[in-house]
């Protein structure tokens, strides 16, 4: 029996969304396992697997059963159809982002359907199989914002500056020479093996950029339980979190040498060997420094906007700000075609050294609960998802010389990556890197969801696809083998673990509306010990007394305000940045012993601090 038209597309929408129920269903039902099991593995004191280790497990548990144990008979609807004309196909390399279908039949009579381009055409078992296969986008545009932004604005600012130097030696320096020296290795490997040979040396440099995303999760929770050597958790969280930004940069900046180096190579007059490579340098700087100024300039508008309004009386509506100026960095970003990665991860690093001093008590909880839970779903669903694809995505490519070749190739960069970096760093640092540490870090280099979310991106080509089906291997070997030995490297490593922190270090900005001058002149709002400042990289001594000087007073309630620090000349300018609350709380407000702060009494000093040329009277 044949079905009305507008009944017909009614129950395809049906199905459509009984398919998505049933997706949902189950990868919610794999986090609630994880989560359930997670504390079973706490409450047993059990080490030797972590979370993101299960997440993988029950996915790949999960995927099998969509692939083996499902029989689902419903399929869609299809009509072959033959081009009119082959000179429109033979105008473009690529397919048709559309395709327009006339029905000139009696019932339908000038019918005209649109249908978008969806992809090559794969063997699909079932319709669940196909339609586990997320958009890529849905990684990119949701799952990795709160993921980045959460390491930003939790991360341990104190030692990150510390090692602010070593730190970015790493990300930057280590991760170039960890995508050359892996594409190198691969490209080589492809050149000797015969059927490999269509892969050309951008595919291997692209695969050595995203596979030199590092993203030791697992390792890292197992740091902060145990407490570890805190200059061995600085250096490997401050590496991993901008060394994913970094890759991610990189493989842009790839994708843009292919574009132009083919837009190029089609004159013959061309010559774009030197310029292509010199250019594409440059786009990496641009495109690094532009997404960074965007973060950073969206966290401070957030921090001004509230300092100086009251929405701190509404903590629902300041949290909601909060969230939504942040989210609107990764956004912003990706409109002007920079990389909203690297933008709402110096986000959440200036939303946590300004804006939460400026946040209200239940504000300043909210957050961080928020970007914890986002973090942890967002994680262990990616997770649970690499699991999932290893059997239901329909375009793996398998090679065990290339899969070897590649665990081979990882091992060596990173060997590069950490060894020769610490050898030279050890020569300028007062805190050496020891041994076992460099050890630790060689150790630490697991793959994950940044890796995962760049191979799925794009997989039209079969050299992609093989590069897919490659890093899900090595992200499911690195995750559960070297996440599952993490704790017990530390012993044979002779690490040491349960040291205490330095106080200061529990929230992202431990200063309050009500911070005295005093307070201020220690680091991170804490009186900070000539010890720990002589610890500091000389960057991040520099970058300090600019902090305390300016940006903290411009940005936050804390004292000294710009009124004490700004030239006589720009009092009046330092004037209109300064709060009633850092007046109110000035070191020279305390002689009165009144509990009521007279305001007007507090614009009389102001006037009469600006009149003197700065003298306090």
């Amino acid at each position: 029996m044949t079905l009305p038209p507008d009944i017909d597309v009614d129950e395809k929408e049906m199905q459509v969304h009984k398919f998505d129920s049933i997706l949902l269903l189950l990868f919610t039902f794999l986090l609630t396992l994880t989560v359930l099991t997670i504390w079973l593995f706490k409450h047993r004191r059990i080490a030797f697997v972590h979370e993101t280790g299960l997440a993988i497990v029950y996915g790949l548990v999960m995927g099998a059963i969509l692939k083996y144990g499902v029989n689902e008979n419903t399929k869609n609807s299809q009509l072959e159809v033959v081009a009119s004309s082959q000179a429109n196909f033979q105008q473009t390399a690529s397919p048709p982002d559309q395709l327009f279908l006339q029905n000139n039949l009696n019932k339908q009579k000038n019918k005209t359907w649109i249908y978008e381009f969806k992809g090559e055409i794969e063997d699909v078992d079932s319709e669940i199989d196909e339609k586990a296969t997320f958009d890529p986008e849905i990684f990119f545009n949701i799952l990795l914002p709160p993921i980045i932004f959460h390491a930003g604005y939790s991360m341990k600012k104190r030692y990150f500056f510390r090692n602010l130097g070593s730190i970015f030696t790493f990300a930057f320096i280590g991760t170039a020479i960890s995508t050359f020296s892996v594409g190198g290795f691969m490209y080589g490997i492809c050149q000797l093996i015969p059927h490999l040979n269509n892969i050309t040396f951008i595919d291997n440099l692209h695969f050595g950029a995203l596979i030199s995303a590092t993203d030791p999760v697992t390792v890292l929770a197992i740091f902060s339980d145990l407490n570890v050597d805190v200059t061995l958790h600085a250096l490997v969280f401050g590496e991993s979190v901008l060394n994913d930004a970094v890759a991610i940069v990189f493989s842009e900046t790839l994708k843009d040498y292919e574009e132009n180096t083919a837009e190029c190579g089609s004159r013959s007059d061309c010559s774009y060997s030197a310029f292509q490579v010199l250019k594409a340098m440059l786009d990496f700087v641009g495109i690094f420094g532009a997404s960074f100024l965007v973060g950073a300039v969206l966290g401070c508008v957030t921090s001004l906007l509230t300092k100086f309004t009251q929405i701190r009386q509404h903590p629902l509506l300041e949290s909601a700000l909060f969230v939504l100026m942040s989210y609107s960095t990764f956004l912003l970003a990706e409109v002007f075609e920079l990389t909203g990665i690297v933008a709402v991860l110096f986000c959440g690093i200036t939303q946590a050294h300004y804006t939460y001093n400026n946040l209200s008590t239940q504000s300043q909880e909210s957050t961080k609960q928020v970007f914890d839970i986002f973090n942890f779903m967002a994680e262990n669903f990616i997770f649970s998802y690499i699991g999932v694809s290893m059997f239901t995505f329909p375009k793996h490519r398998f090679d065990s010389t290339y899969i070897i070749g590649a665990f081979v190739a990882i091992l060596v960069g990173r060997f590069l990556n950490v060894y020769p970096l610490s050898a030279f760093l050890n020569i300028g640092r007062k805190n050496k890197i020891p041994g076992n540490i460099q050890h630790m870090m060689m150790f630490s280099g697991l793959r994950g969801a940044i890796a995962f979310a760049l191979a799925i991106r794009n997989t039209s080509t079969e050299s992609r696809q093989l590069i897919l089906s490659t890093t899900l291997i090595i992200v499911i070997v690195t995750v559960i083998f070297n996440g599952g030995m993490a704790f017990s490297m530390l012993g044979w490593l002779g690490i040491p673990i349960g040291v205490e922190e330095e106080i200061g270090e529990t929230a992202p900005f431990v200063n309050s509306p009500l911070n005295t001058y005093q307070t201020v002149e220690g680091d991170s709002g804490n009186a900070t010990s000539s010890h720990s400042k002589q610890d500091k990289s000389l960057m991040a001594r520099q970058w300090s007394d600019i902090d305390n000087k300016f940006l903290k007073p411009l940005l936050t309630h804390c004292n000294p305000t710009l009124l004490d620090t700004m030239p006589t000349r720009c009092l009046p300018l330092g004037r209109i940045f300064t709060s009633n609350a850092q007046l109110a709380n000035h070191p020279l407000m305390n002689r009165d012993e009144s509990t009521d702060t007279d305001l007007s009494a507090l614009e009389k000093v102001s006037t009469v601090e600006i009149e003197s040329n700065g003298s306090m009277k």
